[in-house]
């Protein structure tokens, strides 16, 4: 699977560069979540703009760092989303677990303010 992986002052941003996400890629993806999914980091971003399409072993990586990091109050955004991606995840009602942003910096910006309040 093709993506990166940047941890900026714990936040952590995956950049997804493939097309599709599906069962293929999915148990590559959720590896390296459980990786990077720990609890003193600030926020999870992902950077989906190169995500074209996605089935449910997609999604249920998305589901898995957002399981990963409830519990301490991390938050798992959004960043990019695709309109394909994006009606998934309405129609699925998954999308209420999670922030959607325009861009990476904006994401970065909440995260930082969030921590800064607690």
């Amino acid at each position: 699977m093709k993506f990166t992986i940047e941890n900026d002052d714990n936040i952590i941003v995956f950049s997804i560069k493939e097309n599709s996400i599906g069962a293929e890629l999915a148990p590559d993806l959720k590896a390296k979540i459980l990786i990077e999914a720990q609890p003193n980091i600030k926020g999870m971003i992902f950077e989906m703009s190169n995500v074209q399409s996605m089935d449910s072993s997609g999604l249920g990586s998305l589901l898995l760092a957002n399981r990963q990091l409830r519990d301490f109050s991390v938050p798992v955004m959004i960043v990019q989303a695709t309109p394909f991606v994006k009606n998934l995840m309405e129609m699925t009602k998954i999308n209420q677990l999670f922030e959607f942003f325009d861009t990476t910096e904006q994401a970065k910006q909440k995260v930082l303010m969030n921590n800064s309040q607690n």
